[in-house]
């Protein structure tokens, strides 16, 4: 099939608002924030069509408003704790078929990672509604989490899903069903889940600078498994930095 003919729009869910790390996508690692360097990776993802931050209509989001107008990254506002309504509503302004969801506590996402997500999901299309590494079951280090699913499926969501964490979270009103949507998940090999390369604490961020001051000025492009062979050769300490984080389950 021509792939030209569904538009892939990634939806970037961001805000200030954090219960254990207040700001933390705007948190700054050699004078740029977080979000900067997740939005330079997502740019390198071939199968997309635009890139798009949703965030909130809360006051203290403007700072990603700053920023979004300062990088001219395309910028979406909507409801803060109902982020389901809030994509629903930004994936219909920008006309997408299918979303990619990601999160921008995801700062070192690999956008080879996300590419073959996408296409796992293009080259079966209409087969699954989604399409992910990470639901029910992870293998993929924490931070490196794709989400692709149709507008459709995220339509009918937004209708009918009524408990609040399918409302904050989005897909599991998708995923939860699967004799009513068709999905895929992505495992890798070997099994990675035991690495968190996500911000979420103090801990974690101390973790991600760390390895950007590490990686990132020799080779801006580095991929997950370059991040891997980091900690488990060249400073497997640092894997203790934030390894008694506990990563929050849905309930």
């Amino acid at each position: 099939m021509d792939e030209k003919k569904l538009r892939v729009v990634i939806l970037v869910q961001a805000r200030v608002g954090s219960s254990r790390l207040r700001g933390k996508v705007l948190k700054e690692v050699m004078d740029k924030p977080l979000l900067h360097y997740l939005i330079e990776r997502l740019q390198r993802v071939g199968l997309k069509e635009e890139i798009v931050i949703a965030t909130t209509v809360n006051v203290e989001d403007e700072k990603i408003v700053d920023f979004c107008r300062f990088e001219k990254i395309p910028l979406f506002r909507g409801q803060s704790e109902d982020v389901l309504d809030r994509f629903y509503y930004a994936a219909q302004t920008f006309k997408a078929d299918v979303i990619v969801r990601i999160t921008a506590d995801c700062p070192l996402i690999d956008p080879i990672i996300i590419d073959q997500v996408i296409k796992t999901y293009l080259d079966n299309y209409p087969k699954y509604d989604y399409v992910s590494n990470s639901h029910m079951r992870r293998s993929y280090p924490v931070g490196m989490d794709v989400e692709v699913f149709s507008f459709k499926a995220l339509e009918e969501a937004f209708h009918e899903a009524t408990l609040p964490e399918e409302r904050e979270h989005v897909t599991p009103f998708i995923y939860r069903r699967p004799t009513r949507y068709h999905t895929k998940l992505i495992i890798h090999e070997p099994d990675l889940s035991n690495f968190r390369l996500t911000v979420d604490t103090p801990e974690d961020f101390e973790l991600i600078n760390k390895i950007l001051e590490d990686v990132y000025p020799q080779k801006p492009n580095f991929t997950m498994d370059d991040i891997i062979h980091t900690l488990q050769f060249d400073y497997p300490e640092w894997i203790k930095i934030n390894a008694a984080v506990k990563q929050r389950e849905l309930p």
